[in-house]
């Protein structure tokens, strides 16, 4: 059968698309990174369709919290308090695992890494309601069996509960994991190391027979004192720790050669029949809260583009350390979102779309090191690696360690390399939230960014570089503000939260224009219309 088109507006715009499209995206995976792609181009005024294979909602237990540079995400578009109210459990001590270390912020102001202790079901339900409320067609059950392109459509073909059919779109988008079919029949290669080796995590509550110390370590019958962090045999590794007075958590790591399905369910008998192998012995355990199996893959894509195909979070790269690839997949989606938007609407400059992969894969570059880093201290058995183990926690007792370290994980720490022809320190950093004072009232970097459109922020009275970004007025929000301690004099921020480009502090006017005009062309394509005087104002919207 024939899909019908998700919108009008391609009739509207025949001249400019083309005449056979059926949707403008194609999503394929309804995961976190899928429905985080289909509500950023929902804001950005393109209803995508989203095919998933599963009939339902998955109910396996995966990550079980979200954590680093994408609650910042999540803060500007606006989104984040209604995440933090979904959050039921106490949320933990600031304290990370580091390959078999931790990461201590306990304590720290505006510590660089923060984690939410949210079910992964929980954040799919969550995007799943905003996808809605943006009006994205989620068709669940219908699997992507193949997939051919030309020069200006792709064409997916479809096994739905009703037959096959046909769909096409200006772009397909796998968001459909780790062992992606979308990106095996687009032929991007996906290269890298599976390690020989299974983890098991069990939460549970204490059973009676378990005594807490007040140190966090337990007393168990038969056993004897076991302590929070890990314990390492000939045989792999245990670990245990207590997130919460009312909550035990263990886990177990064990060399295997077998490849293990990560979503096949566990049972309580195979974590212990995984304890007795470890570690000689079972341990008592209470009501069972979660099971989890894992494996660890170090794999990234060749290329997260190919054509009018995309690929993005566990499509594109698979980290071998946990805390990661949910943040880094779902900033992939904000990044290709509103790209995608602009070749849509038809004002993309040359290379836009492009620029996904450029920068996306510098970001899981630096995902895949500090993971690899993770690997490395962690499943060393010797008294070499003990000593490692020891120097990296004793060296991480450091603030400035610490600090690095976690943003490393969190990816706050990514600088994407644009175009910086004054040499701005902020270019191609992620916008800071800015208190800002208008002549509307106080506000923030993170309010203005809430429907994510380009912003030009003023700081600095510049009426120039005001008149200038008006012939984008289109596309772009501008807006006058003064702050404490402005890091420039104005500042364009793309609708990822990235800075474009920054006017120094007191820099010409004949620079500041050439740069901001260069920079708007280079990003946000040709200028719509010469620009029409008007009056100044405190805030200036869309």
């Amino acid at each position: 059968m024939r899909v019908q088109s998700s919108t009008d507006r391609h009739q509207e715009r025949s001249v400019r698309e083309p005449s056979s499209v059926d949707t403008e995206v194609i999503i394929v995976g309804a995961g976190p990174t899928g429905l985080m792609l289909a509500a950023e181009l929902g804001l950005a005024g393109v209803r995508p369709l989203i095919l998933e294979k599963y009939p339902q909602p998955r109910t396996t237990q995966k990550a079980q919290g979200l954590g680093g540079q994408i609650l910042r995400l999540l803060h500007y578009r606006g989104l984040l308090e209604r995440i933090e109210a979904a959050v039921t459990a106490p949320e933990p001590p600031q304290r990370y695992p580091f390959g078999g270390v931790h990461v201590d912020l306990i304590g720290m102001v505006d510590p660089p890494l923060r984690g939410l202790p949210l079910p992964q079901t929980r954040l799919e339900e969550l995007l799943a309601e905003r996808v809605d409320e943006l009006g994205a067609d989620i068709r669940r059950g219908h699997e992507v069996v193949g997939v051919s392109q030309d020069d200006t459509s792709v064409t997916a073909e479809v096994s739905g509960p009703d037959g096959p059919y046909r769909i096409t779109a200006r772009y397909l988008v796998g968001c459909d994991g780790g062992r992606s079919p979308i990106r095996e029949m687009a032929g991007i290669a996906f290269t890298g190391t599976t390690y020989p080796e299974v983890n098991r995590l069990c939460q549970v509550t204490v059973p009676d027979s378990v005594t807490r110390l007040d140190n966090g370590d337990i007393e168990v019958p038969g056993i004897g004192r076991i302590s929070t962090g890990f314990t390492r045999t000939e045989r792999g590794a245990f670990g245990f720790g207590s997130p919460t007075p009312d909550m035990l958590m263990f886990s177990t790591t064990e060399d295997e050669s077998t490849d293990i399905a990560d979503d096949e369910p566990m049972t309580p008998a195979e974590f212990q029949d995984s304890v007795r192998r470890v570690l000689g012995t079972e341990i008592p355990l209470g009501e069972t809260l979660r099971l989890a199996r894992f494996t660890f893959k170090d794999r990234h894509a060749e290329t997260y583009r190919a054509g009018r195909i995309l690929v993005a979070g566990d499509a594109a790269h698979l980290l071998p350390a946990t805390g990661s690839g949910l943040n880094t997949g779902l900033l992939d989606a904000v990044n290709l979102a509103w790209k995608l938007a602009a070749d849509v609407h038809g004002w993309a400059p040359a290379g836009l779309v492009d620029s996904y992969h450029e920068e996306r894969h510098y970001a899981g570059d630096r995902a895949l090191r500090q993971t690899r880093a993770q690997v490395a201290l962690r499943r060393g058995l010797d008294p070499a690696a003990d000593a490692l183990r020891e120097v990296v926690q004793e060296l991480l007792g450091d603030e400035q360690s610490a600090r690095r370290v976690a943003g490393f994980i969190a990816g706050t720490d990514v600088r994407y390399d644009l175009p910086n022809p004054n040499r701005h320190p902020s270019t191609g950093t992620f916008a800071p939230d800015l208190a800002l004072r208008t002549g509307d009232g106080a506000t923030t970097v993170a309010d203005l960014l809430h429907t994510a459109r380009p912003v030009l922020l003023d700081l600095a009275d510049r009426p120039e570089l005001r008149e200038v970004a008006r012939e984008w007025a289109d596309r772009i929000d501008i807006h006058t503000a003064t702050t404490d301690d402005r890091p420039a004099d104005a500042l364009l921020i793309r609708p990822d939260a990235h800075i474009a480009w920054a006017a120094t502090v007191g820099e010409p006017a004949d620079s500041a224009v050439a740069g901001l005009r260069a920079a708007l062309s280079g990003w946000f394509g040709a200028p719509d219309r010469i620009p029409v005087l008007a009056a100044d104002q405190g805030s200036e919207g869309r």
